[in-house]
């Protein structure tokens, strides 16, 4: 899996739709790690929570879910902004799919049971760069509280 990741950024390589799948996982594993890591720590709870996410969204094998978190990592490490990892979203993924990731952003927030000032001004940033409006931002972490409380 990692080799295949890796190839999508050689140069001038015409794009398949398994490739742009690819582009989206790590994509969207990013900016969970970064959400995952606002608080500057990056709990048992959180990994599990992104680990399962990965997982489920994308069909992956645990093995690959860890793989793609150290892939995203080491690719987050080489950026220096999350602009190139929200276009690949916005390229991607219809409103509502964003709204299903800034959802999974949210859960991966309260894994730990709270909400960091520096993880709450990631989020904000985060649907800003996902194009996404205050009250969609607000409806996403309404959804995700009433799940965890309910």
């Amino acid at each position: 899996m990692l080799s295949r990741i890796v190839s999508l950024f050689a140069p001038e390589v015409r794009e398949t739709a398994a490739d742009h799948a690819e582009r989206l996982r790590l994509a969207t594993c990013v900016i969970m790690l970064e959400a995952a890591g606002a608080d500057n720590e990056f709990s048992p709870e959180e990994c599990e929570h992104v680990i399962a996410t990965l997982k489920t969204r994308f069909e992956l094998a645990q093995s690959d879910a860890e793989e793609l978190i150290q892939y995203s990592q080491a690719r987050r490490a080489e950026s220096s902004d999350l602009w190139k990892f929200t276009n690949i979203i916005n390229q991607t993924c219809s409103n509502n799919e964003k709204m299903d990731i800034l959802g999974e952003v949210w859960r991966v927030i309260y894994a730990d049971g709270t909400l960091d000032g520096h993880e709450d001004y990631l989020i904000h940033k985060l649907a800003k760069l996902l194009n996404l409006n205050h009250p969609q931002l607000i409806e996403a972490k309404m959804a995700v509280l009433r799940e965890i409380r309910g």
